[in-house]
């Protein structure tokens, strides 16, 4: 028989605790994740999903011309270590920190795998305005050049505008999960926090909220911002350098092998830990804004 399209999806964990005992593993369990809910990441992971994600290769391009990546190797290189020592130490974390206070959840109220024990959703009244102002600040000072902070304002708006045409959308009768908004639910004031951000939203906190939405489980909503990140950047890298459809997939393969252990990292940072250090990226990103020939806007 085939279960209902909303039955709970187990998924496997590659966290394992030692017992102790012949060398055997157990496998905790995992946050079951509805088909609603991961298609909801799905969607949000996606490269279709209209913020112009496509048109930003973040100082790849400029590493390309500087002849720092040319051929398939370098490239996997360059996006691991842009993953490991950038992403996950800065944007994940926010993304990680946004989402707790969009849902209007306490800090620390996660467990061991990002299942939040202490999810509240009405919305506005709970959002931590202050928390998110001040996350959205700093993913703006921290980018360290122009069209850096161009993209994250264009994007972080972007979104903004496609979330608001969702909440314009009827609401479909089709089940939803427990904690998620019921069909009659009133348009998300959650959007007018985001609109209020200035100078715009950036897009670390724009995700958040879209993420935040959905009734995904702490861990797989940032395994997914994560995601979308590694298949824009692997897109840029095909172009950029250039490289074949089985060179994409081969770097696509080793960068889903390392981004649970770098959104891992992410989810134990504190705000004391957060950082955002890249000077190589920083100055191939400020030569790249007045780079002769360029396909990509960073």
């Amino acid at each position: 028989m085939t279960p209902p399209v909303d039955q709970p999806v187990p998924l496997a964990s590659d966290r394992s605790v030692d017992l102790g005992v012949n060398g055997a593993t157990h496998q905790p369990a995992a946050p079951a994740l509805s088909a609603t809910a991961l298609l909801e990441l799905m969607w949000l992971a996606s490269p279709a999903l209209p913020v112009g994600g496509f048109s930003y290769s973040e100082g790849l391009e400029a590493a390309v011309e500087a002849g720092l990546v040319t051929a398939e190797d370098q490239a996997r290189d360059w996006l691991i270590a842009q993953l490991q020592l950038g992403l996950a130490r800065s944007d994940l974390a926010v993304v990680a920190q946004a989402i707790r206070a969009w849902r209007g959840e306490v800090a620390g109220q996660t467990d061991e795998i990002g299942r939040a024990t202490a999810i509240d959703h009405s919305r506005a009244g709970q959002v931590d305005v202050a928390r998110i102002t001040e996350l959205n600040t700093w993913v703006r000072l921290t980018r360290e050049t122009s069209e850096l902070r161009q993209q994250t304002e264009q994007m972080g708006r972007s979104l903004l505008d496609w979330l608001r045409i969702q909440d314009r959308q009827p609401k479909h009768a089709a089940p939803r999960d427990a904690d998620s908004p019921s069909p009659e639910a009133a348009p998300d004031a959650r959007l007018a926090v985001l609109a209020a951000l200035k100078p715009a939203p950036t897009w670390p906190v724009a995700h958040a909220l879209a993420l935040a939405r959905s009734s995904a489980p702490l861990r797989e909503a940032l395994l997914a911002h994560g995601f979308g990140w590694v298949e824009n950047m692997v897109q840029a890298a095909l172009k950029a350098v250039p490289l074949g459809q089985s060179s994409g997939q081969r770097i696509l393969a080793a960068l889903i092998a390392v981004l649970p252990d770098a959104v891992d990292q992410a989810l134990r940072l504190g705000d004391d830990e957060r950082q955002s250090h890249s000077p190589m990226l920083a100055i191939l990103s400020a030569r790249h804004e007045t780079q002769y020939s360029r396909l990509f806007r960073s």
